[in-house]
């Protein structure tokens, strides 16, 4: 028995099955961005003033991303009406820079995320707070490291952002100098990088990014196989291809809505 409307819209909705399923599909997904939002909201409501990081993440690289992503919900959005229009090989190099978008961006926040975990906060004991970069660029180095090392010092480079004193001026043109000074471990009450244990900031940082960066994943391998293997069914049924298509850029454009909140709510706020 063939199921109905598998291609052809049901009159009544102007939908076919997969358009309803990916819709209702992105209803849930609302509501699982909304949730998370929803708690970042009340968590820094929440926070005592002044108390909630600022200034520690990378503007010109998020700024960048975001560009990234608007780029290939139009190309995605181009490749579709090449298809409508029966361009299959223009429908092929939209969709191909589709998928180079989305591997750049999954790129870019690698980068971003190395970045974070080479990046330290000092808790001193007199009470002050440092942030900047140990000698070597360790990865996820925290007290508990200093003891198991043994280690009487630290070589420590400066990089204001929120905390610092003294002014920032200094600190971001010493550590583009690299001008590492020793930080003796008896007077480091708590140290730790740009990771979820640093601080609720970081810990819905990663939580956000990180999801949403396995959406991206997952729609670009989605992509990547209606390009490629799944082509074949565009000579034997053109148009329900072309529904997947355009089923895979809806779901495509949402994950690009999520990161155009994103990156406003935890990058420039």
């Amino acid at each position: 028995m063939e199921i109905p409307y598998v291609v052809k819209a049901r009159p009544d909705t102007g939908l076919f099955n997969a358009k309803v399923g990916i819709w209702l599909f992105l209803a849930s997904e609302v509501m699982l961005f909304g949730a998370l939002f929803s708690a970042y909201i009340l968590l820094r409501v929440g926070a005592d003033p002044g108390s909630w990081p600022q200034g520690l993440l990378n503007v010109p690289i998020g700024t960048f991303n975001t560009t990234v992503l608007i780029s290939s919900s139009v190309t995605v959005v181009l490749s579709w009406a090449a298809l409508k229009m029966g361009r299959f090989n223009t429908y092929r190099k939209y969709q191909a820079i589709t998928i180079l978008c989305a591997l750049g961006f999954l790129g870019i926040k690698s980068f971003e995320y190395r970045d974070k975990w080479t990046h330290y906060e000092i808790w001193k004991t007199d009470g002050t707070r440092v942030t900047g970069h140990i000698e070597g660029s360790p990865y996820f180095w925290n007290t508990a490291t200093l003891t198991k090392k043994k280690l009487d010092q630290i070589m420590f480079a400066p990089d204001a952002r929120h905390y610092n004193d003294p002014p920032a001026e200094h600190h971001v043109e010493a550590h583009a100098k690299h001008e590492f000074a020793p930080v003796k471990t008896s007077d480091i009450k708590r140290l730790s990088a740009f990771v979820p244990s640093h601080s609720t900031f970081f810990a819905i940082y990663f939580t956000l990014t990180a999801l949403h960066g396995l959406h991206v994943l997952a729609g670009a391998l989605v992509i990547a196989y209606i390009w490629g293997p799944g082509a074949r069914m565009w000579k034997t049924d053109p148009e329900r291809y072309t529904n997947r298509v355009e089923v895979s850029g809806l779901f495509w454009h949402f994950v690009d809505l999520v990161w155009i909140f994103l990156f406003p709510v935890l990058y420039l706020l």
